[in-house]
């Protein structure tokens, strides 16, 4: 007889229903991206693959404990000890997210001794679940329940209420690091290249909004469950679902998006550290009103800014100085950051074009790419910025 019933309780689970099927699917997608990037990793050795493979990994393995549960396992299984193994994955996964964008902006990222210090929080939190459960394993009659001693008069009594305020703080704290990271990355590259690798600048913004609206969902179901109504399991299968369409989201485009280009950039000055000499203040205005001179006969007569690819450095042997200097220049002299510096000559080479009728023999994209810009996107952002007009309209004022 007790056979029979251990035979019968065998078909409750897997249960293929509404809400376990789409959180298997996407888990299983989610873990062969994991699979791919950690095989990429191996064959390029990309810090950012192997990080990106890690934070797949670990929400993976937390949807994976709630998919199995829609399956119907903790009803077939009713002493399975798995919620000492359930440990608050903000609590890892926010400082992966800060060292995933870090390795992406960041020249030759590899990671360290001292990134370990982000998850003393997760690795003491396995040691605490794997020391209860330890010590709940050798008490008697452990094996015909699901939590013991240890597990509900301290971690669901005491312990569990204090991680929720803690994974809070962290994931709080992390993505305010991670978006100041990505802030000051974006303004840096406008001191340093014509082009601002639009692709991959959105990318780390997305990455940054899905993993912002995944923390405020979480955050008011807390809040929710914790003081307004009890939420069930299948209230909360809607933050899973959110969880595993962004997960396949964030692997999908990670694997194809070419991140190493940015890492590979050169930022190894200051824009402030200027090798100006100190003389007088008269002097010292002499010669910048020179090198302003110089800059802009360059811009005119070279006309470097038909090369898409030209950047500070570059820019800077052309004109025979330090990109400090260059720099410099360009701030104080133009009073415009290295981007909107060399776009302004792009612009105007595109309004003298059309002056000439070159758009009757050529697309305005297609002058556009002759004047030095590399994407649909950025030229019709620039031109709007610098002349308020979309290249359509402009042309349109010009013929009236």
């Amino acid at each position: 007889m007790q056979s029979k019933k251990r035979f019968n309780s065998m078909f409750l689970f897997p249960s293929f229903n509404f809400y376990s099927t789409p959180l298997l699917i996407l888990v299983i997608q989610g873990l062969i991206l994991a699979g791919l990037l950690l095989k990429r990793y191996l064959e390029k050795r990309n810090a950012s693959d192997a990080i990106l493979a890690i934070l797949l990994l670990i929400t993976s393995y937390q949807q994976t404990c709630y998919t199995v549960g829609f399956m119907g396992w903790y009803d077939t299984f009713r002493n399975t000890k798995i919620n000492y193994f359930l440990i608050p994955a903000a609590t890892a996964i926010a400082p992966l997210i800060y060292l995933y964008v870090k390795s992406i902006t960041k020249s030759n990222f590899r990671f360290l001794r001292k990134h370990w210090c982000h998850f003393a929080i997760a690795i003491s939190l396995v040691v605490y679940r794997l020391t209860i459960y330890t010590y709940d394993y050798l008490q008697p009659g452990f094996h015909e329940t699901q939590n013991g001693v240890l597990k509900i008069e301290l971690d669901e009594a005491i312990v569990l209420p204090i991680l929720n305020v803690i994974d809070f703080s962290v994931k709080l704290l992390y993505l305010a690091f991670t978006i100041q990271l990505y802030v000051n990355y974006k303004q840096k590259i406008k001191q340093y290249f014509s082009n601002v690798f639009k692709l991959e600048l959105n990318w780390i913004r997305n990455f940054l909004i899905v993993f912002t609206f995944l923390f405020l969902y979480s955050s008011i179901q807390s809040v929710v469950g914790s003081f307004i109504t009890d939420l069930g399991y299948n209230e909360r299968w809607w933050l899973n679902l959110s969880m595993a369409i962004c997960s396949l989201y964030i692997g999908l485009k990670g694997y194809f998006t070419d991140t190493t280009k940015l890492n590979k950039l050169d930022f190894s000055f200051s824009p402030k550290q200027i090798s100006i000499p100190e003389h007088t203040k008269e002097t010292k205005k002499e010669v910048s009103e020179t090198q302003i001179e110089l800059v802009a006969s360059l811009m005119q007569n070279e006309k470097p800014y038909l090369n898409p690819d030209l950047n500070l450095s570059e820019l800077a042997k052309q004109a025979n100085l330090t990109r400090a200097q260059l720099s410099e220049i360009i701030n104080s002299g133009f009073h415009m950051n290295f981007n909107d510096f060399v776009n302004s000559y792009r612009v105007n080479a595109f309004k003298s074009m059309l002056k000439q009728g070159k758009h009757e023999q050529l697309s305005l994209l297609g002058i556009a790419y002759e004047c030095g810009f590399n994407s649909k996107a950025t030229f019709n952002r620039v031109f709007k910025k610098l002349t308020s007009f979309s290249p359509t309209q402009y042309l349109q004022s010009q013929s009236s």
